[in-house]
């Protein structure tokens, strides 16, 4: 994702009078005194929060050789370490004027510049060459609106925490329609195939992302829960994906996989203390789904081609805060008003109405690989009219519709990286396709077939 256009002028020497204590191992968030130069909605409140925005290197790799990978991925999560790590001494109050924040950034320059030459040299002694990363080690301050009322989530209780602000919410009534979908052609594949695999029942949580960060623990600083294959992790193979068991009624042992949502009720969970919890901003009582539905829809251009198996998809952008919103694929809504669908705000409901998110992955597969070195482009959405690009084939469409029963009014946030502030914008969803190759003939015959099928 391209930087351009997201980078922030750092803060002003008033802007950096951090008034906020670290508490629970790390993973407050500095409150500041506002200025004049703070977004319209800081301004408003007269606070503004500071993060930190360093360029995404896993994005921009292109080619990854197989003997590179491992390396790779170990260099790519000491990055995501470095940057919340300078984010704990931000938030911290361990930082203070300009200069002090002048030399965080200049350590942090310093430690990603090596760890970026690692991932240069990993990927050269495999025979292959990756341009351009070494431009990608500096980063900067970025301004957010602050979090105005931190007694309303017991936020004081636990300590202070990274967001959301209250201009992260609107009230879903007062959002116009705006969800439309491309007309089906006449050769449209109709049908659809629904998993029932439950609402994660079994307690699976971890805050491992095994697409991303294989191998490593913690790998995505916050928690994630799972339905489908009971013992995904970041130590996850292929073979121990196919030897395990699945929540999956139809033994679909696919793993689906999302951030937690959490109760900003200042309750203390069983994570407060611990990695991808309250060590890493995450913190609240974690909302089981009321419903998580799993279903694969056909194309509106045409029929679709099976899946296959371990083709790995990420839809949506965990740092889509800092890196802009090429990526980012949040869809957060209502129950009775799914006509209307955020991106980068969360739904106040109505009384009797429930929190809704949708993931809608790519549905456009390049025919070859079941990953690519950025995660993203082995995949593609399709265009306007639901036609893949050329090179392209499509294959059944994964929607994700997950609801939560909230109380009106009540603050809810996303887990997320502790530098991301928890911003709604930042949602996303991971998939690795374990169905048998048998079941997905049968899941792509009834949705060519027009047919529904469980």
């Amino acid at each position: 994702m391209s930087q351009q256009g997201h980078r922030r002028p750092r803060l002003s020497k008033k802007l950096l009078a951090v008034v906020s204590a670290l508490v629970l191992g790390g993973g407050g968030v500095a409150i500041v005194a506002g200025n004049a130069n703070a977004g319209q909605d800081a301004s408003r409140t007269g606070q503004v929060t500071a993060t930190i925005d360093c360029p995404d290197v896993g994005d921009k790799l292109t080619a990854v050789p197989d003997g590179a990978r491992a390396e790779v991925d170990e260099n790519l999560a000491q990055l995501d370490v470095q940057v919340a790590d300078a984010y704990r001494q931000l938030a911290g109050g361990q930082v203070r004027g300009k200069a002090q924040q002048d030399a965080l950034l200049g350590r942090l320059r310093d430690q990603r510049g090596t760890t970026i030459s690692r991932v240069s040299d990993a990927i050269g002694r495999s025979g292959g060459r990756q341009d351009g990363l070494g431009a990608l080690s500096g980063c900067s301050m970025k301004e957010a609106p602050a979090q105005e009322d931190t007694a309303a989530d017991g936020a004081r209780s636990i300590g202070q925490k990274a967001g959301p602000a209250k201009s992260d919410f609107v009230d879903i009534t007062k959002v116009r329609p705006d969800a439309k979908a491309p007309a089906a052609s006449a050769a449209a594949s109709k049908g659809t195939f629904t998993s029932e695999c439950g609402r994660n029942e079994n307690g699976h949580f971890n805050p491992d992302n095994v697409i991303v960060a294989p191998g490593v623990s913690n790998g995505a600083h916050h928690m994630h829960d799972y339905v489908g294959n009971k013992t995904t992790s970041a130590f996850s193979t292929n073979n121990s994906l196919a030897a395990s068991g699945t929540t999956c009624a139809n033994g679909d042992q696919s793993t689906y996989y999302w951030p937690v949502l959490r109760l900003r009720d200042g309750r203390a969970e069983r994570d407060a203390k611990a990695p991808g919890g309250g060590q890493d901003a995450n913190v609240g009582t974690i909302l089981r789904p009321k419903q998580a539905s799993i279903s694969f829809k056909g194309s509106p251009a045409g029929p679709v081609k099976a899946m296959p198996r371990f083709l790995r998809i990420i839809t949506g952008d965990a740092k889509a805060f800092s890196n802009g919103t090429a990526n980012a694929n949040a869809s957060w809504s209502c129950t009775g008003f799914e006509d209307r669908q955020l991106k980068d705000k969360y739904p106040l409901c109505p009384k009797g109405s429930d929190v809704v998110r949708t993931f809608t992955f790519q549905s456009c597969w390049d025919g070859r690989n079941t990953d690519s070195a950025n995660h993203r482009t082995h995949v593609d959405f399709p265009d306007r009219n639901g036609r893949c690009k050329k090179g392209f084939t499509a294959i059944p469409q994964l929607v994700e519709r997950v609801t939560y029963g909230v109380a009106p009014g009540a603050r809810f946030a996303v887990d997320s990286f502790p530098e991301q502030l928890h911003k709604p914008v930042t949602d996303h969803g991971d998939f690795i396709n374990v169905m048998s190759d048998g079941l997905m003939a049968r899941a792509v015959g009834c949705i060519n077939g027009g047919r529904s099928c469980r």
